[in-house]
């Protein structure tokens, strides 16, 4: 857009005066309301100060002008531009287009075409340059129309001038930019026609008809099927010859930013790499919109000149309702290869046998795009060994004889990007990050990433990072994802259509369940039948390329991965075709048939419940290694735990996320799992108004503080817990509360409170609760009785945790059992014992334990060779145990592992390495609020200090220890201090 005054070119300023300009221009001569100038300048949400900023601009417009005659002025309620219509360059081009179309309507051609070459002339660049925002997207569209109307019109009175054969050239062009547009294309045909290209004019009629069938599902039109009657139109003697020798070239139009699949193409044109004397046939399967035509149309373009005597393609819609006929692709490719339509053979048997005579002996490359399967596909292949066929389908054609198999998968990131920056152009670079985010959104799919790439080049005025923000929202992705007749959503509706009721309804549910990768036992509960019939179902998914197969599980189960836009999509069609209750209870069903498994895995279930969905032999795979089964799982168990509580399914939401806490998230210390799973189901069962659920949870929130160390905010959720037992009278839940709770006022110092509460706890549990319950408590009574110095007391309450550990079964049990009678010995100086009982539980917890546990048995074991003058022997253990607790984010088991280092360093007469390890055990217990562990290190400090000749310090800090100690009825109050001196060999006094 350009305003010339006097000759010369004004400056029109940026783009919001620009493009109030543009809309005056265009209603020249007629009132503009302010708000309708507003809307066009920002839109349905304007700033407040829109009206005072349009007045603004107004203003500045009128001095670029020179605005002498008031020619931009105000007038209720807007402003009007009164100009001369013959200064407006649109008007002056409307004006010629009506009178070149009036002549061309009477008659007169030569008036007509020299008319419209003069409106065209008057057109430069793109209309209202610099204008921005939807009204001027709109009016651009309604512009760029209205030229292409015109250009119409003057190729009609071209043509009607006897200029068609030098109008093929500006054709082709025009038909590459607007290749669904029927008149552009009929015209192209009669110019090639009339060039004398006949076969030209044919291919290009062959193209329009599959471009139109292909993306918009309709035959060509009047137009169209005018011209390629015209081309056909057969000379008198044809009858006498019915095959004439026509070299086909049928490929459609291959693109210039064909990007990656290096190793994808160097596998087809081995797969077609000619061998004895039977046609070559490479299959090319993959999901949709993985790029499957697109690749097969630029090999066989890369090898064309191998076939001289012809190209053959053809779109057999496999994916459609009613697939292509193979019989009706006989017909073109026999019309394509010289034989008039009076010479074939009605019969389907004879044109097969025609079709393979005439390329018995010929080199002809054969296309069959979107194959149904391998029946639809057997009769078009050629017979002789000079021949090539390049095979496209959705699904994997494992039974056509002698094929070479390509699966296509997504690009790779860096192919992906490369393409993106082809379409794109030179401002991607600018923005790696969200240009890596919006591949990533597309999920490296090549239909996505070039509807993504189309979108950002015809938005310049876009960042990259506006794009990947609009992709990023999940309700919107398949929405964004669409250009033009370019649409992944509709890509993916062909497979889905051509499903079975029973595979549609198993991919809405893995939609709704919002997973990427899954195991077969998955499906049973969402289709409620059994796990062998659940993957019969998920393999035909597989079939259809709707579904990934990703190996197999420990059970023996195979996994399955769906793409990110795959499942979009499916959760689109749950929305909107299954009813509630029909999400509810299969989503019910996988939560409980996922708490089943959760049991299993944990040894707290025999045997798989009563479903009759679960087999035993899922089970009993899971439990030959639950903690890979966890592992590849947890993703799947943390999401339904957090679906069904989004559907307020409490019991089975709650139940659920508990099983969770108390079996792979404790173990393992993943802390956020717990936290994701407990806060979903908590606010569930507070929405339900369920106390007894409440209950439960609150406990396991109180669970999960106590493992991250933050003592203060559990001990408030188990209180918590304890008042919604109180109130439904649940008195096993409160006993259970109480035991969990006597853990953390042990580890906070607080011993007759924690013994307290475990004689609020034992009494329940012996009447209503477990064996292992009576185990734990009887374990952390001994573990309280060892902190407050009643050793006989302790060993008796561990020794009895021990029995009941061993008559389960429960061999990590025992083992923790095992470590704590060490400990015991070694509080009493049984050395020697403490050293047997603590290289015994580590070497079975190696076996049976966690990483985490095992690197508090190494802790133990090392305290005791401290004792024993063998310190040296654990440095590199304890080391190891460091790093464990450092990567479990376990800050108790730092402090404590540091201490030790501590104490090593003490022993060994290095009283600053002792410091700095003592050091940084403290910050750990003062951020952990653990006073009595304070204490016992500050005395370990004492002793450093004593060593390093501060004997002043040392003092200091042992009466502080000492009052500690005192406060909370410790049994350091009553022992002695340690010696000032390193530790011989044979010394007799602890280290705590």
């Amino acid at each position: 857009m350009a305003v010339l005054v006097a000759g010369k070119q004004v400056p029109l300023g940026g783009p919001k005066p620009r493009t109030l300009l543009a809309v005056l221009l265009v209603n020249a001569g007629r009132v503009v309301p302010v708000d309708t100038l507003i809307t066009a300048l920002w839109g349905e949400k304007p700033p407040n100060s829109a009206r005072p900023v349009v007045h603004t601009y107004v203003s500045a417009l009128r001095r670029m002008l020179g605005d002498q005659d008031d020619a931009l002025r105000r007038q209720a309620p807007g402003y009007v531009l009164d100009v001369a219509p013959e200064s407006i360059d649109l008007v002056r081009f409307e004006r010629a287009v009506s009178a070149g179309r009036r002549a061309l309507a009477a008659g007169d051609a030569r008036p007509a075409a020299t008319t419209l070459a003069e409106a065209l002339g008057l057109w430069s660049g793109s209309p209202l340059g610099g204008a921005e925002g939807e009204w001027a997207e709109s009016e651009r569209t309604k512009l760029a129309e209205a030229r292409l109307v015109a250009v119409e019109a003057r190729l009609e009175a071209d043509f009607r001038l006897g200029r068609g054969s030098a109008l093929a050239g500006e054709l082709a062009e025009l038909v590459a930019e607007h290749p669904l547009r029927e008149p552009l294309r009929a015209q192209l045909i009669l110019a090639l026609h009339q060039a004398g290209r006949q076969a030209d004019a044919l291919a290009t009629f062959h193209e329009a008809r599959r471009l139109l069938d292909d993306e918009l599902g309709v035959e060509p039109g009047p137009q169209l099927q005018a011209a390629f009657r015209t081309v056909l139109a057969e000379p008198a003697g044809e009858a006498a010859t019915p095959v004439a020798a026509l070299t086909p070239s049928l490929l459609p139009a291959t693109i210039s930013d064909f990007t990656g699949r290096r190793e994808d193409v160097d596998q087809v044109l081995r797969g077609l790499r000619p061998a004895g004397s039977a046609a070559r046939v490479c299959a090319v399967s993959g999901k949709p919109g993985s790029g499957k035509t697109t690749l097969a149309v630029h090999i066989a373009h890369r090898i064309r000149d191998r076939y001289p005597d012809g190209q053959l393609y053809a779109t057999l819609h496999g994916n459609h309702p009613e697939p292509a006929d193979p019989d009706e692709v006989l017909a073109r490719f026999l019309h394509a290869l010289g034989v008039a339509g009076a010479a074939i053979p009605g019969e389907p048997a004879e044109r097969v046998d025609l079709y393979r005579s005439l390329l018995a002996d010929r080199r002809v490359l054969v296309v069959l795009d979107d194959a149904a399967g391998e029946k639809q596909i057997r009769p078009l292949l050629p017979p002789g060994g000079g021949c090539a066929v390049l095979v496209t389908s959705r699904v994997r054609l494992a039974a056509l004889e002698g094929a070479a198999l390509l699966d296509l998968h997504e690009l790779r990131e860096e192919e992906t990007l490369e393409l993106l920056a082809k379409l794109v152009g030179p401002r991607l670079a600018a923005e790696p990050e969200a240009a890596l985010e919006i591949v990533r959104l597309c999920g490296h799919l090549p239909l996505a990433v070039r509807i993504a790439g189309a979108r950002l080049a015809a938005r310049p005025d876009w960042t990259v990072a506006r794009l990947a923000q609009r992709l990023g929202r999940k309700q919107r992705l398949l929405n964004e994802l669409v250009l033009g007749d370019l649409e992944v959503r509709g890509s993916l509706a062909v497979s889905y259509d051509g499903l079975g009721e029973q595979e549609r309804t198993a991919l809405r549910r893995l939609g709704m369940i919002g997973v990427q990768d899954f195991a077969g036992w998955l499906a049973a509960p969402l289709l409620d039948i059994p796990v062998a019939e659940a993957e019969d179902v998920i393999e035909r998914l597989v079939d259809a390329q709707l579904l990934d197969p990703a190996g197999a599980d420990v059970t023996g189960l195979s996994r399955y991965r769906i793409h990110d836009l795959t499942r979009a999509y499916a959760a689109e069609l749950c929305d909107a075709e299954e009813a509630a209750g029909e999400v509810r209870a299969a989503l019910d069903r996988v939560g409980r048939d996922a708490l089943t498994l959760v049991r299993c895995a944990s040894g707290r279930l025999p045997s798989p419940d009563g479903s009759g969905r679960l087999d035993h032999a899922t089970v009993e795979g899971i439990r030959g290694d639950p903690d890979a089964w966890f592992e590849a799982e947890e993703d799947l168990l943390v999401g339904v735990v957090e679906r069904i509580s989004e559907l307020d399914l409490v019991p089975t939401a709650a139940a659920l996320a508990s099983a969770l806490s108390s079996s792979t998230f404790a173990a393992r210390n993943q802390f956020r799992q717990w936290q994701h799973t407990h806060t979903a189901a908590l606010a569930a069962a507070q929405r339900a108004g369920d106390r007894a659920a409440e209950g439960l949870l609150l406990s396991g929130m109180g669970t999960l503080y106590f493992e991250q160390d933050r003592f203060d905010e559990s001990l408030a959720y188990y209180h918590q817990a304890l008042a919604a037992f109180a109130e439904v009278g649940d008195r096993l839940g409160q006993a259970r509360t109480w035991l969990s709770l006597s853990f953390v006022l042990r580890e906070r110092g607080s011993f007759a409170d924690a013994e307290r509460a475990l004689t609020e706890a034992v009494p329940v549990l012996r009447r209503e609760g477990t064996d292992e319950e009576l185990a734990q408590a009887e374990h952390n009574l001994g573990m309280i009785l060892t902190e407050s110095g009643d050793l006989s007391r302790a060993a008796d309450s561990v020794a009895k945790a021990l029995e009941h550990w061993r008559a389960s079964g429960n061999r990590r049990g025992a083992a923790l059992a095992l470590r704590s009678t060490g400990i015991i010995h070694r509080a009493a100086g049984r050395l020697a014992e403490a050293a047997d009982c603590c290289t015994r539980a580590a070497a079975e917890l190696r076996i049976v334990g966690s990483r985490l546990v095992v690197a508090y048995a190494d802790q133990a074991l090392a305290k005791v060779r401290i004792r024993q003058g063998r310190g040296e022997e654990v440095r590199q253990s304890l080391e190891e145990a460091l790093t464990t607790c450092n990567e479990l984010q376990d800050g108790f088991g730092q402090a404590l592992v540091l201490r030790t280092l501590g104490e090593l360093d003490l022993a060994a007469g290095a009283p600053e390495a002792a410091t700095a390890h003592l050091t940084r055990s403290l910050e750990w217990w003062k951020a952990l609020d653990l006073p009595v562990w304070q204490a016992r290190t500050i005395r370990d400090l004492a002793l450093a200090a004593a060593l390093s000749g501060d004997e002043r310090r040392a003092a200091v800090l042992r009466d502080r220890a000492r009052a500690v100690f005192e406060r909370y009825g410790c049994r350091e109050a009553t022992e002695p201090l340690p010696l000032p001196l390193p530790l011989p060999p044979d010394a007799s006094h602890r280290v705590r």
